[in-house]
């Protein structure tokens, strides 16, 4: 069988769609009858010896979830491409790499967390081997001519492959960066050992003139991004886009220990035929998610006005969304393989992300406990236990989750603080958390930041292109009460043109309130929609920490880990 899902991404993607070709032989080379069972298995007649199958794979999937290969790059994910034989799932494997023929091929080279075998050297072609088919599919490989960096973290060999063109690569900056993001992860896990929960790490980054996306797995992680995020020779500066690509390696490699190692029952092991559902996601993904900004600041590579930055665009994307008053993060958790994945145009209205609204969740924790026990306690210590009792000896044959109805009970056991309000409104309910409170009791003032320029606002978002077409049209906006919805092409407003680049600037010169004639095509039909104006959107939070009393700086700089 072939996997129909790869963890870390919830959503049945049907790998073996792919499979072109698939034919079965005996020791003799003899054709052996097979024959497909369902969308994702086969069955062989028997043979006395071994079996061999040979099978072609179409592999054209330029993400971090599949496989893609062509004459300059390769890269592949196990669950597309190994089949599994049914009752050997713990037996050793052996895999066999070998280099295309071809002179534009001579400087390819491998690059994987998987173990060398015999004869093959680190980044050559060859045989790589692993434990098990579930360690087999959990580390990724890249194929072709890519940049390569390499340090250790805590005496833990981390190697760094950019595959893609990219001038001017500042790697010594790069692997300087993420040495110290690396070593403050794992000393939030062992602050007494400094030991990492693997022998060897390996970011592998595609770069692209237009991408974003990473993927876990146990000692490596596979990313994507755009060339221009990656640091550049002589420019010292951090950019938006490389602070946005390291916040990204950050997130992944807390993964390490977050739902690679400590995960929910449910995974412990993944059913790999079908959905496997949990009400936590909230707590891996969402809590993975406000660890992997923290971490940049507590390592330095941010400023903690830069963090707050972060936090406020976080706060005002989760409460800009109607669907947050529907839906809570244990639901979303539980329905992402038929809703998060597969996002229409009326999910800002109808669904909540359990990676942003969870990542509010966590930062709700953090706060509250440290209020709680004047900072003896934090999250940190939730995180170090969860990490102690499921995630330690996970691949040591101690391969247990936590159950869904452990997590309050193991909060209060690692902090002794009361969250019970936090569980029921924050996990298990819709009502949006009092985060401008809990920010005061550390001397910070949440508010809204609207719009600078007061202008009003239709409260729908616009597709980018030529055409002026609505993607998405909140509850209860001017938009929506008009009788707009998402699909809509706007082509005139009081008769003046209306394109994918002049909204804003149309609407501007009106005040809030004021009613305009909105001319649209829905479909090949023209309709004409009387919309009053709503006043200048919320296009953010800001957090300013405006208490400098020895207390308040001090409880700050706890939290943060700032210097």
């Amino acid at each position: 069988m072939l996997p129909v899902w790869i963890p870390g991404s919830y959503m049945i993607r049907e790998f073996a769609r792919n499979i072109v070709t698939l034919r079965a032989f005996n020791d003799a080379g003899r054709k052996v009858r097979v024959e497909k069972t369902d969308k994702h298995a086969w069955q062989a007649a028997p043979v006395k010896g071994a079996l061999t199958l040979r099978y072609e794979v179409y592999a054209w999937d330029m993400s971090v979830r599949a496989a893609h290969l062509d004459d300059t790059t390769g890269f592949f994910n196990g669950t597309s491409v190994f089949l599994s034989p049914q009752g050997f799932e713990d037996a050793a494997c052996v895999v066999d790499i070998q280099k295309p023929a071809g002179p534009q091929f001579r400087d390819w080279r491998v690059a994987t967390a998987l173990t060398e075998g015999r004869g093959t050297k680190r980044y050559g072609f060859g045989e790589y081997t692993a434990q098990n088919y579930d360690e087999l599919i959990d580390h990724p490989v890249t194929l072709g001519e890519f940049a390569l960096g390499t340090f250790k973290a805590h005496g833990v060999p981390h190697d760094i492959v950019i595959a893609g063109r990219v001038v001017g690569l500042d790697m010594p900056r790069l692997s300087a960066d993420l040495q110290r993001v690396c070593e403050a992860q794992i000393a939030l896990f062992e602050p007494r050992t400094k030991k990492a929960p693997m022998d060897r790490y390996v970011f592998m980054t595609q770069a692209v003139s237009d991408g974003y996306g990473g993927l876990e797995h146990r000692a490596s992680t596979a990313l994507i991004c755009n060339r221009s995020d990656l640091p550049v020779v002589g420019r010292d500066e951090t950019t938006d886009g490389y602070r946005t690509y390291l916040g990204l390696c950050s997130h992944e490699y807390f993964h390490t220990w977050n739902v690679k190692r400590i995960k929910p029952a449910v995974f412990a092991p993944y059913d790999l035929k079908q959905e496997n559902y949990t009400t936590l996601l909230w707590l891996f993904e969402g809590f993975t998610s406000y660890y992997d900004d923290l971490m940049l600041v507590r390592s330095g590579l941010i400023k903690e006005a830069d963090y707050f930055t972060l936090l406020g665009k976080t706060i005002g994307g989760v409460l800009r969304g109607s669907g947050r008053l529907k839906q809570t993060v244990a639901e979303s958790s539980f329905d992402t393989w038929v809703k998060y994945y597969r996002q229409d145009e009326n999910a800002p209205n109808a669904i909540v992300s359990y990676y942003t609204k969870g990542s509010l969740v966590a930062l709700a924790f953090d706060l509250t406990i440290r209020a709680q026990t004047q900072n003896r306690k934090s999250l940190d210590d939730v995180m170090r236990l969860l990490w102690q009792r499921y995630g330690r000896d996970f691949y040591k044959g101690k391969s247990q989750g936590i159950a869904e109805d452990e997590v309050e009970a193991l909060f209060a056991e690692a902090t002794g603080a009361d969250l019970s309000e936090i569980f029921a409104e924050g996990v298990r309910g819709t009502r949006d958390l009092p985060l401008d409170t809990m920010l005061a009791s550390f001397g910070v003032t949440l508010e809204p930041e609207l719009d600078p320029k007061g202008k009003p606002s239709l409260g729908a978002r616009v597709r980018g292109g030529a055409d002026c077409t609505l993607a998405a049209v909140h509850d209860n906006s001017a938009a929506q009460k008009a009788g707009l919805s998402a699909g809509d092409v706007l082509i005139a407003v009081d008769g003046l043109r209306v394109t994918g680049s002049n909204l804003d600037a149309l609407l501007s010169r009106y005040q809030p309130g004021a009613k305009v004639e909105v001319h649209a095509f829905r479909r090949d039909e023209l309709r004409v929609a009387q919309v009053k104006l709503d006043g200048p959107e919320v296009s953010r939070y800001k957090l300013t920490p405006n208490d400098k009393r020895a207390s308040a700086v001090t409880a700050r700089k706890r939290w943060l880990g700032s210097k």
